[in-house]
């Protein structure tokens, strides 16, 4: 069995690139502010019994910048969906005209701010961290490869370099995707 260069930095660049999109999905269910569906679309909701997330329930729009909109598609679910509003990390209380939720999205603090850019900190070290463990399983599938004579030592000096580069590249886009979070959280 012989072990590709190509095939596995495609391996450990998809790989990477689907921690990188983890992590954006979590930046964009943290609030800045403004009112995006993403704050509300994973919450788990008590649907006839099982937890269903609330976009599989109802439409969300945000028709101004500090306002969302819930409009479920099974009227007798809103109750269900404004308890789960509730019970959820959002702090936000859901205005019910027994037709559709409204979310007013309030100002942030200061405090809320700094608070906030620590947890998006923690998660874009959750990322990178996530990244150089898949840089550590390629070097070792490569090193593994070369003593089981699969590859020269030139191609694992190759593979090796090639891994580097890519781990650099996604360390540096999550280094990004840090900063201009950072930098939404904290703008008014």
């Amino acid at each position: 069995m012989s072990v590709k260069i190509q095939d596995l930095t495609d391996h450990l660049e998809e790989s990477m690139m689907k921690a990188e999109e983890a992590m954006q999905n979590d930046f964009a269910a943290i609030r800045t502010g403004k009112a995006s569906p993403a704050l509300v679309e994973n919450i788990s909701v008590n649907y006839y019994g099982t937890p269903t997330r609330l976009r599989e329930i109802a439409g969300i729009t945000a028709p101004e910048a500090r306002l969302l909109v819930i409009q479920p598609w099974d009227p007798s679910s809103l109750q269900a969906i404004e308890k789960a509003l509730m019970a959820s990390s959002l702090g936000i209380s859901p205005v019910n005209d027994g037709r559709v939720l409204r979310l007013p999205i309030p100002e942030l603090s200061e405090e809320r701010r700094s608070m906030l850019a620590k947890q998006v900190k923690a998660r874009a070290e959750e990322a990178r961290v996530a990244v150089r463990n898949i840089r550590r399983d390629g070097n070792e599938a490569a090193k593994k490869a070369q003593k089981n004579t699969e590859i020269t030592e030139d191609d694992l000096k190759n593979m090796l370099d090639e891994i580097q580069t890519l781990t650099d590249r996604y360390i540096k886009e999550v280094d990004e995707c840090l900063l201009n979070k950072e930098k939404e959280l904290m703008s008014i």
